[in-house]
This record gives structure tokens, C-alpha cells and sequence, in this order.
């Protein structure tokens, strides 16, 4: 089907998002021109604006919005454990939860030698960076799939020679999904009974 320029330039941008097929981009964009003009300015303010003034936390590696993240810095958390994620909405899932109280570190990502990820591309190195500053526990939260398992076992075989206790997140997930797709109570129920690896 025909658009105009500018509309087919914007299906065309909608269609890079994941998620967000050829029919999902058109149905976006065509409400978007139906919406008036200081609501779309708003949505395009707002995309360039998180761009903009996202940093990652030096800590963690998370997202945020400040360095350090709002908590690595909260003096309430317990700094002798972290929670280590494949990806940022990890976090948000985790914290859903209002179970954990400890620090996160995020990977960005899981080993994955068919897609070209090694443990290079991860934020390991500055994970067993911050385990030598008083860190008891180290929880593997990776999604439980082949290549959050895999992560988790290479995680495990670095940290363990460092005297850190080193737990998995306990089954209750469903094989193959992503944390942030899982209810809270069963996230809870994982994160309660995760077990030494």
C-alpha cells in the first residue's frame, strides 16, 4: 500500500522496534497522525529525551537516570549480596517482588556462541570487580534457558574460587521464558528458594 513519504518513513522506524510487525507499525504511525499535534510532539520529546538522559550506572550497570543508580546508592540495601540479570527489566521484575533487599548487576545479555556472545560482551569483568569488596553472596538470576544456564555455569566456576557463595535462583520458572514475563508471587517464590551451585 501507498503512504506518503513521512508516513512510510515512520512505519518504517516503528518497524525497527521488536515486537512491532508490518501491520503493528502502520496501525502505530496512523494513530500517531490521528493524535494532535502536541501529543506527538510529546511522544517524540519524550523517546529523545530518555535517549538523551539515560546514563548506566558505573556500579550495577543498569539504567538509570543519575550514577549511581538509585540503588547502589540507597544505604538501606544490603551491599553483601547482589543479584546478577541478564538485562535492566530484570531489575524492574526482581524488584517487583519487594523480597530482595540486596544490590543487582546487570550482564546485558547471556552467552551465546551462535549468536557471537562470549563472556567478553557481558559486564563480567566488572561484576568480579565489585566481589572483592565485601560480598558474601552472589545470586544467578539469569533467565532459565540454554543460555542463561550457561552464564550462570560460567559464573559459577569464576566466582566460586573467590570464597563467594554462589546460589541459583530455584526452578518455578518456566523453561525457556524471561523473567520479566513471569508473575511476581512465582518470581518471589524462585528467588526465596534458590539453591548453591
Amino acid at each position: 500500500m501507498y503512504y506518503p513519504k513521512p508516513v512510510a518513513r515512520l512505519i518504517q522506524e516503528l518497524r525497527r522496534l521488536p515486537g512491532i510487525g508490518p501491520k503493528s507499525a502502520q496501525r502505530l504511525a496512523l494513530h500517531i497522525l490521528n493524535e494532535p499535534r502536541d501529543r506527538a510532539v510529546s511522544l517524540a520529546e519524550s523517546i529523545v529525551s530518555a535517549r538523551d538522559e539515560t546514563v548506566y550506572c558505573s556500579t550495577c550497570c543498569n539504567i538509570a537516570d543519575r550514577d549511581p543508580c538509585d540503588i547502589c546508592s540507597n544505604q538501606g540495601r544490603d551491599s553483601s549480596v547482589i543479584c546478577a540479570v541478564e538485562d535492566p527489566r530484570d531489575v524492574i521484575a526482581m524488584e517487583s517482588t519487594r523480597e530482595f533487599r540486596g544490590l543487582y548487576h546487570v550482564l546485558h545479555g547471556a552467552i551465546s556462541p551462535l549468536d557471537g556472545i562470549g563472556p567478553e560482551e557481558l559486564k563480567v569483568k566488572e561484576l568480579l570487580r565489585r566481589v572483592s569488596d565485601g560480598v558474601d553472596e552472589v545470586i544467578l538470576a539469569t533467565n532459565p534457558n540454554v543460555e542463561g544456564e550457561a552464564t550462570a555455569m560460567y559464573l559459577a566456576r569464576l566466582l566460586k574460587p573467590l570464597g563467594i557463595n554462589v546460589t541459583r535462583i530455584a526452578r518455578g520458572l518456566p523453561e525457556g521464558g524471561d523473567l520479566e514475563h513471569v508473575d511476581q508471587v512465582t518470581l518471589a517464590k524462585a528467588l526465596e528458594g534458590r539453591r548453591a551451585l
